[in-house]
């Protein structure tokens, strides 16, 4: 049974709201996020990026950036640019790419849920980057960024989603610098509401599709208040965190590459000998060929595309892990033939999301920066959930959702103000 609980949202004005709205606070550096805020104080990266307003160079996990976070917070609401909802709601929040619209209800999801395992992960996370989110959150007594979560489609939820957007005007519309359309609807109809968090109920398992460590810290946290707190009851604010759950039919997974700086001592036509050991080996030519169906990949290597067919017996369409194209590459391909046993740490390889396209691969190997580059065909939802469910963590660098989600439509407070 999952929780979807209405809240309270903290939100920016209508006007200001495309100004506010940002990318996620890792997928930019420093650097980038203050190219990005520059010229705009409204940009929720002053408070998920704090170290943009402090000297450059300033270690952005240092106590002063994290107290920088909770006093802009502080001043977005004094200033009106965050204003506190009126009484608890839902939201449906819909990501519109390359002509494609995908639904999301916007609520918070249980913190038990997440320690019993009813919300699922497939991934495993850092320490250090657990522990740097849970001091954001503690600082600012808040979930600043919605973690993106699937769940099994329902179509009575589908037709409710649909039936408010069809029939009422998003409070937000826009489209972001990068092409991509949102809009955010209220759902403040407490019948609407009601049915939508039974139905929630009915669903045996959500899936934390992109934020785990968002996910973890924010569960940590959670218990740290219970701990803290003599009159626990339960129902405090603090036992749930900000999450958008979309259907899993509605999501598209994009392909995650690979770029090699050597070839492990080898040459070309070694490391094309060695690769006929294990798959079909057929030279494309100059023009970018991208994988069309599992256990197909791409190489890119002195300026020629290759395709590579793995052979029968060399994966198992039975186990969720070994089916997966990650998991035939790195065990034929990055250890066996190029020595790159840990994925985690070898500095030999570095990844890139499958939103910049395969011209991104070739352009760094061209460049000499890379030798060789594999293109993988994407995982599938399917697939996610099977490996989720089956209590396996997928490889590294395995999945790239797209688009992100903004942050700073909506904030989750652990502590909501009474009302007034």
């Amino acid at each position: 049974m999952a929780i979807l609980k209405p809240f309270r949202g903290l939100r920016p004005p209508v006007e200001l709201a495309a100004m506010v709205a940002s990318r996620p606070y890792d997928v930019l550096n420093s650097d980038e996020a203050r190219q990005e805020a520059e010229g705009n104080a409204y940009s929720l990266l002053h408070i998920i990026k704090p170290e943009i307003d402090l000297p450059s160079g300033i270690d952005e996990h240092s106590p002063e950036v994290y107290q920088k976070a909770a006093d802009n917070l502080e001043m977005f609401k004094s200033r009106g640019w965050l204003q506190q909802e009126s009484m608890e709601s839902l939201y449906i929040y819909a990501q519109t790419m390359e002509g494609r619209t995908q639904y999301g209800l916007v609520g918070c999801a249980a913190v038990d849920d997440y320690l019993k395992g009813v919300i699922k992960k497939h991934e495993l996370t850092r320490s250090e980057k657990e522990e740097d989110r849970m001091k954001h959150v503690r600082i600012t007594n808040a979930n600043m960024e919605p973690v993106f979560f699937a769940y099994p489609a329902v179509p009575e939820i589908d037709r409710i989603v649909a039936g408010i957007v069809n029939s009422r005007a998003p409070i937000y519309d826009f489209v972001a610098s990068d092409g991509f359309g949102h809009h955010f609807w209220l759902v403040e109809d407490p019948s609407e509401i009601t049915r939508l968090v039974e139905l929630f109920a009915a669903i045996p398992a959500t899936y934390v599709a992109d934020g785990h460590h968002r996910t973890a810290a924010a569960a940590l946290v959670g218990q740290e208040k219970r701990a803290a707190n003599p009159n626990h009851s339960g129902n405090e604010e603090y036992n749930y965190f900000l999450a958008v759950h979309f259907p899993d039919n509605q999501l598209r997974i994009i392909d995650y590459n690979r770029v090699v700086k050597d070839l492990n001592g080898l040459s070309a036509l070694e490391l094309l000998q060695k690769l006929e050991e294990d798959f079909e080996v057929e030279k494309i030519g100059a023009e970018i060929y991208k994988p069309e169906a599992l256990h197909i990949f791409s190489m890119y290597l002195d300026g020629i595309w290759y395709k590579l067919t793995a052979k029968d017996g060399r994966y198992n369409d039975h186990d969720p892990i070994g089916v997966l194209d990650v998991t035939i590459l790195s065990a034929l391909v990055l250890d066996k033939i190029l020595g790159i046993k840990d994925l985690r740490t070898d500095k030999r390889i570095d990844f890139v999301g499958g939103i910049r396209g395969l011209g991104e691969l070739k352009r760094r190997v061209d460049a000499g920066e890379m030798k060789v580059a594999f293109a993988l065909y994407a995982v599938s939802m399917q697939q996610l959930i099977n490996i989720a469910d089956s209590g396996n963590i997928m490889p590294p660098k395995t999945t790239w959702f797209e688009p992100k989600l903004r942050s700073g439509l909506v904030v989750h407070e652990l502590q909501q103000p009474f009302l007034k």
